[in-house]
């Protein structure tokens, strides 16, 4: 076990939050959720994040309040997405240990973790238990706690406030990030961020694409930069049409698909062109004359216009078409015919392959890799753990809530469209079954149900109650 310095500054910033109470601590969790090249513990071969760390202070946090707890348990009704999420969690840590035992031998893996068999000259070993059969079910586990967490504290008025402010805040940092990770390189210091990029893994920091160099920001490679900014981007447009904070947001946007742009990672040159095309067809929905409104009338009136302007001044500018064919034909174009492309194929195919030879039922949570998320559930957790995943989805989307227009409404909007944004990034390459911490921030924001809320006698009577303004009164008082 290896202690890192940003594990110690995690839980220095726990301690402070935990003073400062709920909100604090809330957001300083979301923020975080950056982080996602830094290990703040190293267990062998397993790497604990920094926001994982975090949720320890984030239960304490939390789970303190009677009420808080009672609403958690109430998170995993049937009716619920946590449920649905809850049966996903267990599916899976079962199969990570029976699978690879039941059907040993029975296939060949693309092993995500360490094997005891030896891999074959394209990487692929005999289907085993492997070390990744112990850390994936922990992070799903990570990910059940953090979106019951979130939908708790998502459960009150002041709570949902503070998580709208938390993800603008994770917007902003990651943006940071990304311009810390240009400048570094510019300036030949790229050691003055070794301290966040400490994690085991494979890092692509000094990749190019023809004169441009990859960003990656605060995490391993461009691909997951790409992906976890296209969150951000639909968080933040999303909020910007609904006249939300519009100077913010709206910046906030723009700079996100900036990077997601020059990030070089044809995961986001794809995803980007979907989550704009979502945020067009909201802009549809929502356009009328009132004020509340007029973001969205402008986007659908502007969005056209400008869309045919920057054509026409690609068209008329000599060799700016070209080079920007040239650039996506190097990312998507022409991608399936580099080794990259090949190489996913190639593990897509044999998790394909993995789904029929384990009989639907996956061949374990955390066995092996692919490259697109679909194929990960598909061949992991199979069919059952499909299902469960789609009910979980279902709950978090199709259930109305609240008033529409609302500020609640609209927040809840916001992360929908953030969930369906990372969702594009992991279907085009997620590697494995877990999304992120940050996907179900977002899935636990857009379960959020603040109108529920019911004021208790004592509250009414001028007494406070709810944990996030007992916190605020608290640190007033200290």
């Amino acid at each position: 076990m290896s202690f890192e310095p940003i594990g110690a500054i995690t839980i220095v910033v726990g301690l402070f939050c935990l003073l400062f109470g709920t909100r604090s601590t809330v957001v300083a969790f979301v923020v975080f959720c950056t982080l996602g090249s830094a290990a703040a513990l190293l267990l062998g071969g397993a790497n604990v994040q920094p926001a994982h760390l975090f949720l320890v202070f984030l239960a304490i946090s939390t789970l303190f309040w009677r009420k808080t707890s009672i609403t958690m348990l109430e998170a995993l009704k049937i009716t619920e997405p946590g449920f649905w999420l809850l049966c996903l969690v267990l599916y899976g840590v079962l199969s990570s240990y029976v699978m690879p035992r039941l059907f040993a031998d029975a296939t060949y893996i693309i092993p995500l973790g360490t094997s005891t068999h030896l891999s074959t000259y394209d990487g692929a070993v005999p289907l085993g238990p492997v070390s990744s059969n112990l850390t994936q079910p922990i992070y799903l586990i990570g990910d059940l706690v953090c979106f019951l967490m979130i939908a708790t504290v998502g459960s009150t008025q002041r709570g949902l406030a503070t998580l709208a402010t938390a993800l603008t805040a994770y917007a902003a940092t990651n943006i940071g990030f990304g311009i810390l990770d240009l400048l570094t390189s510019a300036t030949g210091t790229q050691e003055a961020l070794q301290f966040i990029r400490n994690a085991q893994y494979t890092f692509h920091d000094e990749e190019t694409i023809g004169t441009m160099r990859r960003i990656i920001g605060s995490w391993p490679e461009a691909s997951a930069f790409a992906s976890m900014t296209l969150g951000a981007l639909g968080f933040t447009g999303m909020l910007w049409l609904c006249g939300r904070n519009p100077l913010v947001t709206g910046s906030l946007a723009l700079l996100s698909l900036l990077f997601v742009v020059i990030s070089t990672s044809s995961t986001g040159l794809v995803g980007s062109v979907v989550v704009l095309g979502l945020l067009y067809v909201t802009a549809v929905q929502r356009c009328s004359m009132r004020p509340q409104d007029r973001f969205s009338a402008a986007a659908v009136v502007l969005g056209p216009l400008v869309l045919c302007l920057i054509v026409l001044l690609v068209l008329v500018t000599e060799g700016v078409a070209e080079r920007i064919y040239e650039y996506v034909d190097t990312l998507i174009l022409s991608k399936a015919q580099t080794d990259s492309g090949v190489q996913r194929s190639y593990w897509n195919t044999l998790a394909w392959q993995n789904f029929f030879d384990s009989r639907g039922l996956g061949v374990g949570l955390g066995t092996n890799r692919t490259s697109s998320f679909p194929l990960a559930v598909l061949s992991n957790v199979g069919v059952p753990g499909a299902v469960f995943y789609l009910l979980f989805l279902a709950t978090v989307f199709g259930v109305r809530r609240g008033e529409p227009r609302s500020y609640s409404s609209d927040v809840r909007a916001a992360s929908r469209l953030a969930c369906l944004s990372l969702l594009t990034g992991s279907i085009i390459a997620g590697p494995t079954v877990d999304q992120s911490l940050l996907f179900y921030v977002f899935a636990g924001v857009a379960s959020a149900w603040p109108e529920r809320e019911r004021l208790p006698a004592a509250q009414s009577a001028g007494l406070v109650s709810d944990p996030l303004a007992l916190a605020s009164m608290r640190s007033a008082l200290r």
